[in-house]
C-alpha cells in the first residue's frame, strides 16, 4: 500500500509504504531529508519486512519519508501534519520510530500533541495494560548508558558493532589489529564507531558531511563524537593536528579490513567499486551499496553484510522491549543483541566461503523462510503476537 501526501503549508510531499502486515501491524522508521523518493521508501518498506522475518518479529514492515531538509526551520510542522495526515495508520496498524533527519525524541513530542503519547503507539495499545507497557517502552528507550547517551539512541549502532564483531570472530582476525573505516557519525555510524573503538578495534577513518578523519594508529572516536553539533558534525576546530582531514568521500577508498557505510542510501555506486579498498562491507545506512554495485564487489571477492541484518539491531531491540525479552536494563539489552547477532553472521559468511552465495542472497532464504512461516501461521488462525 502507498499513500502519498502533499503538505498544504509547504507543498513539501511525504510518503507510507506499507509493504506488509503480520497480525494486523507494520513498523518502520519514518525519514525527513531533500529529495526522498516514494521508490526510496518502497525499497525501505521492503527491507523492513526483511528485517522483522530475519529476527523473527511478528510484525510487517513499512517506511514513512519526507521530502523536505531536517535543517529547514519549517520541518517540524511539516513532520506534525505528516503525522497527523497518517494518524488511521499510526493509530492502529504502523508502529514507527526515528530515522535519518527525524530522532526518536521528536518524534515522541509529536505523536504526544497528536494525543497518542509514543510512536509505539498501535502496539502499546494492544496490551492488556498499556499504561504498564508503556512505562517499559519510555525507560528502555530513556535508560542511561555509558557515554552520557540514551539507550534508545545507541543501540542500533551497538548492533552493527556487533556484526562487525560477528565478521571478525568469523574470520579469524584479532580485534586489536582490525581496521575499520566508518561513513556517518549519526545513531547507527557514532554509534558503531563508539563500540568498535570499545571493544578494541582501530577506527582509522571517519567521515561525516563536512569530511574524512584519518588517523592510521586510530582516531579517539569517544572524544571526536563528544564535539557532534546537533546536525551530527564533528567540530573541527576541536580535531587533534595529528589527525589528517581529507574529502567526504575519501572514506570510501581507505584501505582498511571493514567498511561500514552508515550515512545516506546509495553511497556505493558501479562507479565506485574500483576505489573500494576494504576486505569487507558492512551495511550500517539503509540500502548504502546498489544492487550493480554489489554484483561487482563480489567479483572482486568483497562481500557485502546486508542492512536487513547489520543494521536491524534497533528495530529487533524496539520490539523485544514491547514483547518483554528486555527491559531498561542496558547490559541484558547489550546481551541480547549481542548474542543475536553474533549468531547470525557466521551461516552467511559460511554461505559466501562453501555455496557461493552473497550474504544478501543467504539472508534473503533465511528470510522468505521465516515470512513463509508467519503466512502459514496467521493462515491457521494462530495468533503470533502477544504485548505483556
Amino acid at each position: 500500500m502507498r499513500v502519498i501526501w502533499t503538505d498544504s503549508v509547504t507543498g513539501c510531499n511525504g510518503y507510507l509504504v506499507v509493504h506488509s502486515l503480520v497480525s494486523g501491524l507494520a513498523t518502520g522508521g519514518t525519514r525527513m531529508r531533500a529529495g526522498c523518493t516514494l521508490s526510496e521508501v518502497e525499497a525501505l518498506a521492503r527491507g523492513m519486512a526483511r528485517k522483522t522475518a530475519v529476527f523473527d518479529l511478528p510484525v510487517g514492515g513499512a517506511k514513512g519519508g519526507i521530502d523536505c531538509d531536517p535543517k529547514d526551520p519549517a520541518a517540524r510542522g511539516v513532520l506534525s501534519r505528516f503525522l497527523q495526515a497518517m494518524r488511521p495508520w499510526v493509530d492502529a496498524h504502523w508502529v514507527t520510530a526515528e530515522d535519518l533527519g527525524v530522532p526518536q525524541h521528536l518524534i515522541d513530542e509529536v505523536f504526544a500533541e497528536l494525543g497518542l503519547h509514543q510512536s509505539y503507539h498501535a502496539a502499546i495499545r494492544r496490551a492488556p495494560d498499556a499504561e504498564r507497557t508503556l512505562r517499559r517502552v519510555r525507560a528502555g528507550l530513556n535508560a542511561p548508558v555509558p557515554g552520557g547517551l540514551l539507550l534508545g539512541d545507541v543501540v542500533g549502532g551497538y548492533g552493527v558493532a556487533q556484526s562487525c564483531l560477528g565478521v571478525v570472530h568469523a574470520r579469524g582476525w584479532a580485534q586489536a589489529a582490525t581496521t575499520v573505516a566508518v561513513q556517518g557519525v549519526g545513531t547507527m555510524g557514532g554509534g558503531a564507531a563508539y563500540y568498535l573503538h570499545e571493544a578494541g578495534l582501530k577506527v582509522v577513518a571517519l567521515a561525516d558531511a563536512a569530511g574524512t578523519l584519518w588517523h592510521p594508529d586510530g582516531l579517539d572516536v569517544p572524544a571526536l563524537l563528544e564535539t557532534r553539533d546537533r546536525f551530527g558534525e564533528i567540530d573541527r576546530a576541536q580535531v587533534p593536528p595529528d589527525v589528517e582531514q581529507l574529502p567526504r568521500e575519501a572514506v570510501l577508498s581507505a584501505e582498511v579490513d571493514v567498511l561500514i557505510p552508515a550515512a545516506v542510501s546509495f553511497t556505493i555506486k558501479a562507479p565506485q567499486v574500483p576505489e573500494v579498498n576494504a576486505k569487507i562491507i558492512i551495511e550500517a545506512a539503509n540500502t548504502p551499496v546498489t544492487e550493480d554495485a554489489e554484483e561487482m564487489l563480489a567479483t572482486r571477492g568483497i562481500p557485502v553484510i546486508p542492512d536487513f541484518v547489520a543494521n536491524a539491531g534497533a528495530v529487533a531491540w524496539a520490539w523485544w522491549l514491547l514483547l518483554g525479552r528486555v527491559d531498561a536494563d542496558p547490559v541484558l539489552s547489550f546481551q541480547v543483541l549481542r548474542e543475536e547477532m553474533l549468531a547470525k553472521i557466521p551461516p552467511l559468511l559460511a554461505a559466501w566461503e562453501t555455496e557461493g552465495l552473497t550474504p544478501r542472497a543467504a539472508a534473503l532464504r533465511l528470510a522468505e523462510l521465516r515470512s513463509e512461516q508467519n503466512r502459514a501461521a496467521e493462515a491457521s488462525g494462530q495468533g503470533l503476537l502477544s504485548i505483556p
